[in-house]
């Protein structure tokens, strides 16, 4: 008898995305035959598939077309993407998202959608769409939110530590060092969350002195502007060019260590089982901190914005100077 047919619909952002990824090892543990597919925003398409357990990836253009709702092309991709989930035989829905959107994406199935009842999900509306409403704890970290989701419809308590299941990219990007490197993850979406830039230099020269050298990814022009601003003030320091999110996962697969404040390549980072030191200058990580994994530490918090002395400490270079 053929295993379960299952649809995920999780579609951003990048955080949330790798939040999800525990859930999908989970159930391929626990139901071995089931075939799963993960309904995500074309951005994150390629990640989702370096987990092995995702046999179908189906790109969703949410993003696109808010951005250019005119655009023919935007129109063309949502269409072939509700296409994909419409035309499959699905034994089970699950949005674990919460959303309106994700919600309405989950709905282009022609079968049963589960997702979280109105005082768990995210926004009550979406909770209206759902033939399965669940009810889970909004205290507990998003990680283990959509373990206990998903869990909860098949049938089983989720055990253990959580595991991300990602393939590791056997190399990392070209351009980068040859030698022991450390990513400083230092964009942001908001500013609240950014460390200052004279810690990030100060952390970057301490770096250096240990025979380290930084790298500084960055994303849009104004972030790759300051990743220049700050590597021309670290000896060595290399401002990382454009990437794909794939390449990104690369670097930092094969880092000695990252530092990163409250970003999905933060949590990537630990998805991937680097070292990593999460720096929280607005958000609280008990709720959506680096969570699982073996080498992930969380330092600050709301109003706590860490120290450098801190951060040294937590990826291991000692005391820093004064």
């Amino acid at each position: 008898m053929p295993g379960p047919r299952v649809l995920f619909v999780k579609l951003s952002s990048l955080g949330d995305v790798i939040h999800h990824l525990p859930a999908v090892t989970d159930l391929a543990e626990k139901r071995p035959d089931a075939r799963i597919a993960w309904a995500v925003e074309e951005a994150y398409a390629d990640l989702v598939a370096l987990h092995p357990c995702v046999d179908e990836v189906i790109p969703v253009a949410l993003r696109g077309l808010r951005r250019n709702p005119f655009a023919p092309s935007g129109w063309r991709r949502m269409a072939r993407a509700r296409s994909a989930i419409r035309s499959r035989v699905w034994d089970f829905v699950i949005d674990t998202q919460g959303l309106a959107k994700s919600a309405l994406v989950a709905r282009f199935a022609r079968a049963p959608v589960f997702g979280l009842d109105a005082k768990s999900a995210r926004e009550r509306f979406a909770a209206r769409i759902y033939d399965v409403k669940i009810r889970v704890p909004r205290d507990l970290h998003a990680v283990e939110r959509n373990r206990r989701l998903v869990g909860s419809v098949f049938g089983y308590a989720p055990e253990g530590e959580a595991r991300y299941g990602l393939l590791r990219p056997e190399a990392p990007p070209e351009w980068a060092s040859h030698g022991r490197y450390v990513v400083m993850l230092h964009a942001a979406s908001r500013a609240a969350k950014r460390w200052p830039d004279e810690r990030w230099i100060a952390l970057g020269k301490l770096l250096e002195s240990r025979d380290y050298v930084a790298v500084l990814p960055a994303g849009t022009a104004a972030e790759r502007a300051a990743a220049q601003r700050l590597a021309a003030a670290i000896p060595r320091a290399i401002a990382a060019p454009p990437m794909s999110l794939v390449e990104a996962a690369a670097l930092l697969a094969h880092a000695a260590g990252v530092v990163g404040v409250d970003t999905g390549l933060t949590h990537l980072a630990v998805a991937l089982d680097v070292p990593t030191v999460g720096i929280y200058c607005a958000t609280d990580p008990a709720l959506t901190g680096l969570h699982g994994g073996a080498h992930g530490v969380n330092i600050g918090g709301p109003g706590q914005m860490p120290a450098l002395e801190a951060v040294a400490a937590a990826i291991g270079l000692g005391d820093a100077p004064a």
